[in-house]
């Protein structure tokens, strides 16, 4: 019998680690091809989809001149992803906000460099408010035209793939592990869990909190999505002493202070959850509730008292059939 595999790697500026139980059918590829198999899949779809590599195809599409480009199925995937976001957060998830994240100091990658402290940033942070959409929803001009595998939008327009690419990714792979019993695939804090077995014996996911990165729930999930979203990860101090973060009150186009420093979501799928979180940090205390309430969640205030709201659990797998009867 094959053993459980469990690979971690770093890819797309994050930690990735994919569990993969015993194959479903006799003859599939073991879980340690499966493995190698996803890594090579998560490092190329990080390589073509990244704003900070001058030659992927998200670049590309960014600086192309015209206002009608081609893109692979990977490209209108990853965009149709982020554009869906937008829509089902009301414009907080917003896609389109990559002048403003270089604006803000997030010009190239951070990976690899230890973020500034959080204490401090609460601190000098200014007055807590709930971010809102950017006037005119400009995402709203960019069109996917699958069948003829064409992006439309203005010139100048730029997008970022972000976090939803991260939920897409754990999903996407998800799907390709479908004839295994049980896994996890984990793309930098966004979780996709699925396969017949884990029903019988559900993950259990610990989350950290973001002052002191210690245990402070542990939540059994058998299948979806679990994704958390703080401001402790890529946090920074600009030249000017100010403290900034990479989630941005579109309206605005600086960094977001609304009262909350994290927030871990349940949803059907990983892409669902990592908009939900940020959506609900974006929000503060009190739009966050309304935001976790369907599926559960947790968030973390900026005193670092912790809030569970809604059902913090999935271990029978409920989570699809209760989004399509709510």
């Amino acid at each position: 019998m094959s053993e459980t595999q469990d690979i971690t790697f770093h890819s797309m500026g994050s930690d990735i680690r994919i569990l993969i139980d015993q194959p479903l059918l006799p003859g599939a590829p073991s879980p340690a091809f499966a493995g190698a198999r996803e890594r090579s899949y998560v490092e190329d779809f990080g390589e073509r989809l990244s704003r900070f590599r001058t030659q992927s195809e998200l670049s590309a599409l960014n600086r192309d001149p015209r206002t009608r480009v081609a893109a692979s199925p990977l490209l209108l995937v990853a965009l149709r992803a982020g554009l869906w976001a937008a829509e089902i957060s009301g414009g907080l998830v917003d896609p389109t906000l990559t002048g403003a994240l270089e604006s803000a100091g997030y010009e190239s990658s951070l990976d690899g460099t230890p973020p500034a402290s959080l204490e401090q940033a609460l601190l000098a942070a200014p007055a807590r408010r709930p971010a809102r959409p950017r006037p005119g929803r400009p995402w709203r001009r960019i069109s996917v035209d699958d069948r003829n595998a064409i992006v439309c939008r203005p010139v100048g327009l730029r997008f970022d793939t972000g976090g939803t690419g991260k939920g897409l990714c754990a999903d996407s792979v998800a799907h390709r592990l479908g004839a295994y019993t049980r896994f996890v695939v984990d793309c930098g804090g966004d979780l996709a869990i699925g396969g017949v077995g884990a029903q019988l014996e559900p993950y259990e996911i610990e989350v950290e909190h973001p002052l002191t990165g210690e245990s402070i729930r542990s939540v059994r999930v058998a299948a979806g999505g679990v994704a958390t979203s703080g401001l402790n990860v890529r946090l920074w101090r600009n030249q000017d002493g100010t403290y900034a973060h990479h989630l941005l009150d579109p309206a605005s186009g600086l960094p977001a202070w609304t009262g909350l420093i994290g927030v871990t979501a349940l949803a059907p799928s990983a892409l669902e959850a990592e908009t939900l979180s940020k959506m609900a940090l974006l929000l503060g205390p009190l739009g966050a509730r309304g935001v976790l309430k369907r599926y559960g969640g947790l968030v973390v205030h900026d005193d670092g008292d912790v809030e569970e709201i809604g059902l913090l659990e999935n271990p029978l797998g409920l989570l699809q059939h209760r989004g399509e009867a709510a």
